[in-house]
């Protein structure tokens, strides 16, 4: 059964500590449940987030993604199927990364980078968090 691949970026509102682990800990529950796996690049200016499984799954998380108020412009990014041997993320319900080092700077981010970056860059980003 093929699986949906997606990514997106949005804009966090009211970007603290604690909306991060509270972001991560509904993203961790509901992925657990729904059998997608994935990753969230995050910093105050973006949130980058790989998401991977079951294609109504997958549409469905996005979905409330969209819904969410601490999210703001969502763009997807990227959509493609794949296999389920082709997670890049298969066991993470969802890896998180304070974007230090593999996510394009706030100058790229801001000039509208992420919107601009094909399905190689996007997945080249999450291809660098996979790695470590």
């Amino acid at each position: 059964m093929p699986l949906l691949q997606l990514a997106y970026a949005s804009r966090p509102f009211g970007y603290d500590g604690s909306t991060l682990t509270s972001i991560l800990f509904d993203a961790r529950r509901c992925n657990m449940r729904d059998d997608i796996t994935g990753a969230l690049i995050c910093r105050d200016d973006v949130y980058l987030q790989l998401l991977e499984g079951p294609v109504a799954a997958v549409e469905a998380a996005f979905a409330r993604i969209r819904a969410d108020d601490r999210h703001v412009e969502v763009r997807e990014l990227m959509r493609r199927e794949i296999g389920e041997g082709e997670r890049m993320f298969g066991f993470w319900a969802m890896k998180n990364d304070p974007a230090v080092s593999v996510l394009w700077s706030r100058d790229e981010v801001a000039a509208g980078v992420p919107e601009r970056a094909d399905t190689a860059e996007v997945l080249a980003v999450f291809g660098r968090l996979a790695a470590v």
